[in-house]
């Protein structure tokens, strides 16, 4: 894959479902401005926080995990959230692709900690938008409300710099912390993100899911009052 955008970089797949009738209206109504980078701040601001953060909720099919999917289900984890933003752009004309990479997370809620049993999240996504003759990082994962919670500073995106996890909170405690850069694609690698999650979140990916029954919300709202 070249470093510029390509005719891949437009294309509808079927996890950057950017032909979806629900990411073609997401676009339509939400890609506003005059310029690319005004249309692809207007759309970052919509996936990040018209869609709640939700980590308990991972379903590692093509159904689940297609951009699509956070629409209907009005949440998402960061991989579908990304591939969400990468579809809308797509969708409004913006050439993007995915990028992944491995972070050390110091906040989280103590569940997902002892389900995990790590603190360092593989596969961590985020969409790459070409703006203005360059590859811009764009995380929309985190919502705005999660983040007061949890006295994050919101990630902003100007489509001139790369939005990417802080790595301190308001209050100076570390946050996120990147440990490995996988890369980018111009789609999903849903099936080595799959094996990956098999191997490194047993526990996690069990048959009988831990996280089934529990509420991301409600443990959040627990642990910050």
């Amino acid at each position: 894959m070249t470093d510029l955008p390509s005719p891949a970089t437009l294309a509808a797949t079927a996890l950057i479902d950017s032909d979806h009738p629900d990411v073609i209206a997401l676009a339509r109504q939400h890609a506003q401005g005059a310029t690319d980078r005004e249309r692809a701040v207007s759309l970052y601001l919509a996936v990040r926080d018209q869609f709640r953060y939700d980590p308990y909720r991972i379903e590692l099919s093509t159904e689940g995990m297609r951009a699509s999917s956070v629409i209907a289900q009005g949440s998402g984890w960061c991989v579908p959230k990304a591939a969400l933003m990468a579809a809308a752009c797509r969708a409004a004309g913006l050439h993007a692709r995915l990028g992944y990479a491995d972070v050390r997370n110091h906040l989280s809620t103590e569940r997902l900690r002892q389900t995990m049993q790590t603190d360092v999240f593989i596969w961590h996504g985020y969409a790459d938008i070409w703006l203005d003759g360059q590859w811009v990082k764009a995380t929309p994962a985190f919502n705005i409300e999660l983040c007061d919670k949890f006295g994050l500073l919101p990630l902003e995106f100007d489509g001139r710099n790369d939005s990417i996890y802080h790595p301190f909170d308001k209050a100076g405690n570390r946050h996120m912390e990147y440990v490995n850069q996988r890369g980018t694609f111009d789609d999903m690698p849903l099936a080595q993100i799959v094996a990956d999650f098999k191997t490194v979140y047993r526990g996690w990916m069990a048959e009988n899911d831990p996280l089934q029954n529990a509420s991301f919300a409600q443990d959040v709202e627990k642990e910050t009052r």
